[in-house]
């Protein structure tokens, strides 16, 4: 099937998608019947946005394996804008409070109420552990103007994850990291006006709503 120029298309995973190689989940007849829908060629138009969505989860459901797929499955002009579950929180869930988010907002630095906002922003006192939300490379690890102490993991196949304002940092460039491992420490260094997390999802080099990818 294909997609006329400028649509969104929302792209079905079927449950065995995303089986971790551990074991090989039961497919009912339900299932197979998604799965045969799901094996069905996508074209789709420049200008596409893809949301991709699981119609099903096993218990063997490996995030790692689905943002690959997805990823793969992006590519030209059709990018994936989101996909849900795929990226795991990059703070503990007990230190943290989820503030500014992504989209237009009032600059607390400066009052400018024009700005958009990149990312999501994570209240957390300056030292709490940030973490890689996937598995990838660490691409930068350093000072990066307004951002402060910044650490960028690409991910693979246009996808990379940003972590700013950081008081200290643990990950080098070029290191291999995993879903999880530490990269740095929070903190309140470059444009900010208290201890936080500025944490980005990026798509082929365009920002995307994190909540979409969480």
């Amino acid at each position: 099937m294909a997609t006329a120029s400028g649509m969104a298309l929302t792209v079905l995973l079927p449950t065995t998608a995303g089986a971790s190689a551990s074991g090989e989940p039961a497919v009912d007849a339900a299932a197979a019947e998604v799965a045969a829908v799901a094996a069905a060629p996508v074209t789709a138009a420049a200008e596409v946005d893809l949301h991709f969505q699981r119609a099903g989860l096993t218990s063997n459901f490996d995030p790692d394996t689905k943002l690959e797929q997805v990823m793969v499955a992006s590519g030209g002009d059709a990018k994936a804008v989101s996909s849900e579950g795929t990226l795991s929180q990059p703070m503990a869930m007990d230190s943290m409070k989820m503030t500014s988010p992504f989209g237009m907002r009032v600059n607390p630095v400066t009052g400018y109420a024009g700005e958009m906002h990149t990312g999501q922003d994570y209240g957390a006192a300056c030292g709490s552990p940030v973490y890689s939300a996937a598995g990838g490379t660490v691409k930068e690890a350093g000072w990066f103007g307004g951002y402060g102490n910044r650490v960028v993991v690409d991910h693979g196949n246009g996808l990379e994850t940003t972590y700013n304002h950081l008081t200290s940092i643990s990950a080098k460039v070029g290191d291999a990291v995993s879903r999880g491992d530490l990269l740095a420490q929070s903190g309140t260094t470059g444009n900010s006006t208290g201890c936080h997390l500025h944490f980005e999802v990026v798509v082929n080099g365009d920002m995307v709503d994190p909540k979409g990818w969480l």
